[in-house]
């Protein structure tokens, strides 16, 4: 490899031909992709149909002489603007955090001498020497190794440090399988090596993964595109009805141009739901803050609704529905085999045997084994002041000092007794480790640990006597990996020597027993898959580790996982065969970013909403391509959190059921909003229009609709965001991805409740009238049946389809009742403050008044309740 690169593996490049080469390829660092000028970014936030319809809002309401009400509007735009430009930029946010991951500083041989350099001066061709703690510089073909392990988990979401050499691998081998190689920006756990650079920055892996990054094109959120296609309905919608109201008032009414257009301008306002952006921006953040309290930080409000219209979860399994902490879960013994409950490096759990707990001491072949995981060991377990355990070492280590632990041996205490002597380190060429202890008594024990194959060849006989049958134990080495675990078998021999030789490793071994290692299923991420698929959610596990791994950890998460396919069966199917093949598997294995990509595109073609989890830089494309991207906060990296639209502070799959509950509710409340704003809009241009075609007095004046608008988008509307969970929340499927905002059933709901608020506010108005009440006491009494209305209405919608005949319905949401108090108060300004009635044009109010106004309230809730249970009684009738 080194020839072929045109450099000496010895001596390296020169000083001269690296300058050369550093011309010609560029600097190891990845290249900034274009960014747009920020004056384009801002002025793109205001082309969005909503916008139109506030700035339309805006204009007229300015036109009537209201600057307050237009001031308002006006800076609802800006801000909701500014929020929308800070957010903007994802891409580039994500290829920083990508590049953030190369390493800082290099060692590099050039001239035959060893010279720490800027990392981003590599360049293919360099000799480099990396380390243990060291951060890989480049995409490095090995040239030598010693005891080199490389952690791969953020490039390919292998569980465990990778053994590294120097035998060629095959050209179709995935990048987890290419073991002679090492890659920018993976981390060297263990060992030494020396290696020749093949690849610098945007030719790397990571390279390759950050401009995968950039050319995806984030999608609309569901949210987003319902609320446009609501604001292009309303914007037309409104048009049309004013223009045909001009129309008509002029040929057909004969009314003054100057009069029609101040009638019809104030149609347009009455219409215009203008506190809807702030009502939905309220909701949001409601659930954003409820959803941090709950761990999930939102860095998209309108992702918080995204993940209620969720039916596809596709998620990385190591560090997000595992631990990312290796287990010890089965110690087989030449007794019979024991289970081992917990998970993690805590100490906690105990031994089982067919599901009935043993205690260690009653096992006399265990204490031997469990000697040997804690002695032939060099990591260390520390408890924590907080109450957690902390892991320092080779994560399989870690592993076995946790199961020695749990069984009563930790290893400070036995190393105390039994001093080491001398070491054997763990090396990929022989594939165990050896340690020699002294006894407490005088007299050393060599205890041998590693690959089954390597232990059972140097074994002559059993702990306890037992005959020693090399191919049964072979047969229960295979039982526990067709089960995903790793196994690793111990052995011990007494010597006479106190330095470990070959032929003291030779032969002669006691086979102690076998123990199997797995990252296992965390208990909360079981029971969030369970829940998920309950409420019609499909998960699905897409990971860069083994098949049977991954297909192992599947079965124990309720996954369908009789097989798991690989990443390389998908480069044979074409997009059409890979959608068939995504209908009836939920477990990938080996996959590489590409691949999810494929996954996330076959789901998305299908009409799902997909959501993405993951940790990894390989995570990054796919959080990023999904409807909605979820990253791990705690253990995941940069880039994953930065192409995510919601960071998991606990890295729990858990607690994305909570978020996925909370984004359901979010979606209600705004839908409730929309079913209150509607009828209450339409019914406030319902009697202007009512009257205009009729040729009658209007009985609600321009001025007084935008005071009816503007406290009912502070008061009642409001109310609606503190709405709590409707009943069965999680029990139901999730919504079509293409299911409008405003469904059929809502449209005749808001037209028979904006039908009976006009007949309300019309008829008092005329009975006011028609009792000789001055024109000014008339629309007072109008304005104020009309909130009355509203208020009852409101609690017609709190319960949703169910009947709100029950206590729930007042006690539920205090802030409901809070805002009725508050509106209560408005409309006594309203009608009786000499000042405010100068300004709205409002008269005082008898007893009567308010009686008559309270009474068709009441009718109007309970017409609608009628009309809600037709309605469940048709819904409960088979089609």
């Amino acid at each position: 490899m080194a020839e072929a690169l045109g450099t000496d593996a010895e001596r390296g490049l020169s000083a001269a031909e690296a300058a050369a080469r550093l011309r010609t390829h560029g600097p190891n660092r990845l290249a900034e992709a274009p960014r747009r000028p920020a004056w384009m970014r801002w002025v793109q936030q205001f082309t969005n149909p909503l916008v139109y319809v506030l700035v339309i809002a805006g204009v007229i309401i300015g036109l009537l002489g209201d600057t307050v009400d237009a001031s308002v509007i006006a800076g609802v735009v800006l801000i909701n603007a500014l929020i929308g430009y800070v957010q903007e930029g994802k891409a580039e946010q994500a290829l920083e955090a990508v590049r953030s991951l190369l390493a800082a500083r290099a060692l590099v041989i050039r001239e035959g001498a060893r010279h720490p350099i800027d990392a981003g001066e590599l360049v293919p061709g360099d000799v480099v020497w990396i380390e243990s703690g060291d951060k890989v510089p480049a995409d490095v073909r090995l040239l030598r190794v010693h005891r080199l392990r490389i952690t791969e988990a953020a490039l390919t979401g292998e569980s465990v440090p990778v053994d590294k050499d120097v035998a060629p691998n095959p050209t179709e081998a995935s990048i987890g399988d290419r073991t002679a190689m090492a890659y920018t920006g993976t981390l060297v756990a263990s060992g030494q090596a020396l290696g020749v650079v093949v690849a610098t920055g945007a030719h790397t892996e990571i390279g390759r993964i950050g401009a995968l990054v950039s050319d995806v094109t984030p999608l609309a959120t569901p949210l987003t595109r319902r609320l446009d296609g609501f604001a292009r309905q309303i914007t037309w919608a409104i048009v049309g009805v004013s223009g045909l109201t001009l129309a008509w008032g002029h040929w057909v009414a004969g009314l003054a141009w100057f009069d029609l257009f101040l009638a019809v301008v104030g149609l347009a306002v009455a219409a215009i739901p203008e506190g809807l952006p702030a009502v939905v921006t309220i909701v949001l953040a409601i659930g954003t803050r409820i959803m941090a309290r709950q761990h999930a930080i939102i860095r998209r409000l309108p992702a918080v609704e995204s993940l209620g219209s969720v039916g596809v979860i596709c998620t990385d399994k190591t560090g997000t529905l595992t631990r990312n902490e290796m287990t010890a879960v089965r110690v087989v013994l030449p007794e019979g085999e024991l289970r081992v409950s917990g998970s993690g490096y805590a100490p906690e759990g105990r031994f089982e045997r067919h599901g009935t707990g043993v205690p260690p001491d009653e096992v006399p072949a265990l204490a031997p084994l469990l000697h040997a995981a804690a002695l032939c060991n060099d990591a260390r377990l520390h408890a924590q002041p907080d109450g957690t355990w902390q892991m320092v070492g080779d994560p399989t280590e870690g592993a076995l000092a946790t199961l020695a632990h749990k069984g009563g041996w930790p290893a400070a205490d036995l190393a105390a007794h039994w001093p080491r002597r001398d070491t054997l380190p763990f090396e990929s060429e022989r594939q165990f480790m050896a340690t020699l202890h002294e006894g407490p008594q005088g007299g050393y024990v060599v205890y041998l640990k590693g690959a089954p194959e390597q232990v059972l060849a140097r074994c002559h006989s059993v702990m306890g006597g037992a005959p020693f049958e090399a191919a049964a134990w072979l047969q229960r080495v295979q039982q526990a990996a067709s089960a995903g675990e790793r196994v690793l078998a111990l052995a011990r021999k007494t010597v006479g020597g106190s330095k470990l030789d070959a032929p003291a490793l030779a032969s002669d071994f006691e086979l102690l027993g076998l123990i199997g290692i797995i990252d296992p299923p965390r208990p909360e991420a079981v029971a969030a898959v369970a829940q998920c698929q309950a409420a019609g959610i499909r998960v699905i596990m897409i990971t860069g580790d083994h098949a049977v791994t991954a297909a192992a950890i599947g079965a124990q998460l309720g996954l369908r996982a009789e097989r798991a396919l690989s990443g390389r069966e998908l480069e044979g199917w074409d997009d059409a065969t890979l959608r068939q093949q995504v209908a009836d598997c939920d477990v990938y294995a080996r996959a590489t970013p590409e691949h999810k990509l494929r996954l996330i595109a076959a789901l998305q073609a299908q009409g799902h909403l997909v959501a993405m989890t993951g940790d990894g830089v390989n995570d990054a494309p796919a959080l990023k391509a999904a409807d909605i991207g979820v990253a791990m906060g705690g253990k995941g990296t940069d880039a994953a959190r930065e192409a995510a639209d919601v960071v998991l502070t606990d890295d729990h799959f858990a607690t994305i059921a909570h978020a996925v509950r909370e984004g359901r509710v979010v979606f209600d409340n705004i839908r409730k909003a929309l079913a209150y704003m509607l009828p209450t809009n339409g019914a406030q241009a319902g009697v202007i229009l009512l009257a205009l075609l009729a040729g009658l007095p209007l009985p609600i004046t321009a001025g007084q609709i935008l005071w009816v608008n503007t406290v009912t988008a502070i008061t009642l509307a409001l109310a609606l965001a503190f709405e709590p969970a409707e009943p069965g929340v999680m029990q139901r499927p999730p919504r079509p991805p293409g299911e409008a905002l405003i469904t059929r059933a809502m449209v005749g709901r808001i037209l028979f409740a904006a039908g009976l608020m006009v007949a309300a506010t019309f008829g008092v108005f005329h009975w006011e009238l028609s009792r000789g009440s001055e024109v000014a006491v008339a629309r007072t009494a109008a304005v104020n049946t009309l909130l009355v209305c509203e208020v009852f209405y409101l609690f017609n919608l709190r319960q949703g389809e169910h009947h709100a005949w029950r206590w729930a319905t007042l006690a539920g949401n205090p802030v409901a009742l809070l805002m009725v108090a508050l509106l209560v108060g408005l409309q006594a300004v309203f009608t009786y403050v000499p000042a405010v009635q100068a300004v709205f044009q409002s008269a005082p109010l008898v007893a009567s008044s308010w009686g008559v106004a309270l009474g068709l309230g009441g009718v109007l809730f309970g017409v609608i309740e009628v009309e809600k249970a037709v309605w469940r009684r048709r819904q409960a009738q088979p089609s």
